[in-house]
């Protein structure tokens, strides 16, 4: 660059530059030179606009997560009331029983059929037997799962017993003129789980198949 001229003998000077940290410092923008920061300035608007996708999105997951949450909660609701509707009472439990009828299954086990309303209509003869002149049969309430032994036409000393698996219970006549005994019941799934024997004081014995 051309000098200016001066007083002669004097060698003509350059304003001093300013170095590149000097000029960044006078643009403002620091020692990283002019390049805006990373990521740049957003757009007039877009912010709004991304900010507005964004609870747009998290309120779709939330709708979804919660659909999810009730229609499972629902399927397993389902299936536990059909579970509960489907279930019935099983013998024993004594639930739902007719009027009058004061047990079932298991809670029958040595207990006097008449008392515990399982007889009259609804009890059957389910099995029957001849010994001697006295009839043997086996007395069956399906209302109440349960079964007893009885013996009519008998005679004092004449004794009637009934066995379901391990279960027997047993019915005597003890007063003269009485020709009816019976035994308490056992719980029995069916009469089939059921054997009912007699025994005549005469010693003559005969069962039901």
């Amino acid at each position: 660059m051309p000098g200016i001229a001066g007083p002669a003998g004097v060698s003509p000077t350059i304003p001093p530059q300013p170095t590149a940290p000097d000029a960044n410092r006078r643009e403002g923008t620091g020692s990283r030179g002019p390049a805006a920061p990373r990521g740049g300035p957003a757009a007039p608007g877009g912010g709004k606009r991304r900010l507005t996708m964004f609870l747009a999105g998290i309120a779709g997951m939330v709708v979804v997560i919660a659909a999810v949450l009730f229609l499972t909660g629902n399927d397993d609701g389902g299936k536990k009331n059909q579970g509960a509707s489907s279930a019935s009472p099983s013998a024993g439990t004594g639930t739902d029983l007719p009027a009058g009828v004061k047990c079932a299954g298991a809670g029958c086990t040595g207990k006097d059929a008449e008392a515990m309303g399982c007889s009259g209509d609804l009890v059957t003869t389910a099995k029957t037997a001849t010994v001697g002149a006295t009839t043997l049969e086996v007395r069956y309430s399906r209302t109440c799962g349960a079964a007893w032994g009885r013996i009519t036409g008998a005679a004092r000393g004449d004794s009637v017993r009934i066995t379901a698996g391990t279960t027997t219970e047993r019915g005597d006549i003890t007063a003269t003129g009485d020709t009816i005994a019976y035994t308490p019941m056992v719980a029995v799934k069916d009469a089939t789980g059921a054997k009912a024997c007699a025994t005549l004081a005469s010693g003559r014995t005969g069962c039901t198949t």
